[in-house]
């Protein structure tokens, strides 16, 4: 039977007898629903269980360590009820039991990003001045262009912004500066965020409104920046971006205008995670009402882990209410990230030595001092909730490690699983502490592709220890697959790809002592997933009793070359048994 199907051989099955199963959803809408079915185990199935859906004759990678591969399996109240060969699953087959014939085509658990930012509302609503989701170059004059057009639209004085600028994704090859934001207009405060979240390009009226003039000392944790001649050049990294706090005007809404907002970016966004194979998502933070009212709708595709910060997280600590409170489809999961330093694509994370390419010397920025992280990080052990901090840099991951090593030793929690969020650039000394801690790094997927440009800023032997998923498996540790979107693209084979790899778009390879294994990849983005969040036992593999969230794929990454693992398509995402995306 040939592995590969494409997309018309895939629609062309519909044809062979299995048009029902194709032209509706797998099996209904289970969202929210709780399995109704017995936990006594018999031959690889659930006792009692009457089937929904037979998948047989499937490629399965089941990422269970007791049955890796798997021919079939039947699915029943969103459940898995049983696994294995496609003569002993066909056996399970009732009246008005769905029965699929995958005819060899790829299928594995749903995948799961640990750390993403969700941000719909941005892509619904604002200026976009790069590409979200794939490598795409752009020129200067195109964002100027795009904003021109935004500031026709709006008063003098009111803010316009553009968002998703990638600084070595320019055709220009050279940085934005406030010269160029200048074209767009002289009476509004421009600004374009950088995708990586840590800096921002201002225009000379929005410096002139914040009054920064070249001579303003930089503040801790942030920078002014300034080019060759000593003058300012738009470019403001990390704390020093609150100078711009109730600077200038910005569009108002009312309550409700705001919240259908939230619900459509939400909904949105949902509905693109799932088109990756997406099937949980950690969300940092964001409007909880608007996650449940999408939900009541039947707009919530995918499976959250809602990592709470500021009003939200005091409340939990208040109330009482710990990491795991919910259900299998909005549940309470670590903090969202606390963040200890900078960015890695903006080339702001703390290192413990100056960055190779930057003169004058430069080690990043430390955003938070250790007696403000220590009592941070105690207040949160304490309360029972899973401590979470943005940690890029080998000084940062130390600041975080100390921090969590003295409340562990303060107020003794086990199996607390530290998630480390990004987790970049380690050491021996930093992995044995992590090993120790039983800490769970969240590290960049699509990076190792999509942002190979940024790596000669950190050179050779930098990268031979950042994004370290060889040295950390290796140690045994349950690495997982944060994305960080928006400062990169979600899509999970993305993120395989270049983890298997270790090169980019530009054909340049950085690190390859860290390549690691397609499956060990499929595990970093399915298993370890679940485990990051204290879910390992409801989802992760395809395994009896656990939650049916699996992706069918037209081809096998096996098998595929290497470098056409990210152009694989997903031919069908499926939540709970219920189709959330089809090609």
């Amino acid at each position: 039977m040939n592995d590969r199907h494409s997309r018309r051989e895939f629609m062309g099955l519909t044809a062979a007898g299995v048009a029902g199963v194709l032209a509706r959803p797998w099996i209904g809408n289970s969202r929210g629903a709780a399995a109704d079915v017995s936990r006594a185990r018999f031959a690889g199935g659930i006792q009692g269980a009457n089937p929904d859906l037979v998948v047989f004759n499937a490629k399965i990678y089941t990422m269970d360590p007791a049955a890796p591969r798997a021919e079939a399996f039947a699915t029943s109240a969103g459940r898995f009820v049983a696994v294995g060969r496609t003569a002993d699953v066909r056996g399970l087959v009732k009246k008005g039991t769905q029965t699929f014939d995958a005819k060899q085509m790829t299928i594995v658990p749903g995948f799961t990003d640990t750390h993403n930012h969700a941000g719909g509302t941005t892509l619904l609503y604002e200026v976009l001045v790069g590409n979200p989701f794939e490598v795409e170059f752009v020129t200067i004059a195109s964002i100027v262009e795009k904003l021109r057009a935004k500031a026709r639209q709006l008063p003098a004085g009111t803010w316009v912004e553009g968002y998703f600028h990638d600084d070595t994704k320019l055709k220009d090859k050279r940085p934005l500066n406030a010269h160029d934001l200048d074209q767009v207009s002289t009476e509004h405060p421009v600004v374009v965020h950088h995708r990586g979240g840590h800096t921002s390009f201002y225009n000379s009226k929005a410096l002139e409104m914040a009054r920064i003039t070249k001579d303003a000392p930089n503040p801790p944790g942030g920078t002014f920046d300034k080019d060759a001649n000593g003058e300012l050049n738009g470019r403001v990294t990390d704390r020093a971006r609150s100078a711009f706090n109730g600077v200038g005007q910005r569009p108002t809404f009312t309550a409700e205008q705001r919240a259908q907002r939230e619900r459509d970016g939400l909904a949105h966004i949902s509905k693109q995670f799932v088109r990756y194979g997406l099937t949980s998502v950690h969300h940092e933070g964001g409007d909880l009402s608007a996650l449940q009212e999408i939900r009541a709708r039947g707009d919530l595709h995918h499976r959250v882990s809602y990592e709470a910060s500021g009003r939200v997280l005091d409340s939990m600590i208040a109330s009482g209410i710990m990491s795991g409170f919910g259900d299998e489809w909005i549940k309470f999961g670590a903090t969202s990230e606390h963040t200890v330093d900078g960015s890695f694509s903006e080339r702001t994370m703390a290192l413990s030595i100056p960055y190779p390419s930057i003169q004058p010397p430069y080690k990043g920025n430390v955003t938070e001092t250790q007696d403000d992280l220590n009592a941070w990080v105690e207040k949160v052990h304490r309360a029972g909730i899973q401590v979470n901090c943005h940690a890029n840099g080998d000084v940062a991951i130390d600041m975080y490690l100390t921090a969590f090593e003295r409340a562990q030793k303060l107020f003794p929690r086990a199996d607390a699983r530290p998630k480390i969020t990004h987790c970049t650039l380690i050491n021996d000394d930093l992995v044995r502490r992590i090993k120790a801690a039983g800490a769970v790094p969240a590290m960049f997927t699509t990076y190792a592709y999509y942002n190979t440009d940024k790596f000669p800023f950190y050179g050779e032997e930098l990268m031979k220890r950042s994004m370290a998923y060889r040295t950390l498996l290796d140690a045994d540790v349950p690495a997982a697959a944060g994305s960080d979107f928006s400062p990169g693209p979600f899509a999970p084979l993305m993120g395989i790809q270049g983890m298997v790899t270790r090169t980019g778009w530009d054909g340049t390879t950085w690190g390859a002592n860290q390549r690691i294994s397609v499956d060990e990849a499929l595990k970093v983005n399915t298993m370890n997933g679940a485990y990051a969040s204290h879910e390992e036992s409801l989802k992760g593999s395809i395994t009896a009793g656990k939650l049916a969230d699996f992706v069918i794929l037209a081809d096998d990454p096996h098998t595929v070359p290497k470098d056409k693992i990210k152009d694989i398509q997903i031919v069908r995402t499926v939540v709970g048994g219920s189709t959330a995306y089809q090609a």
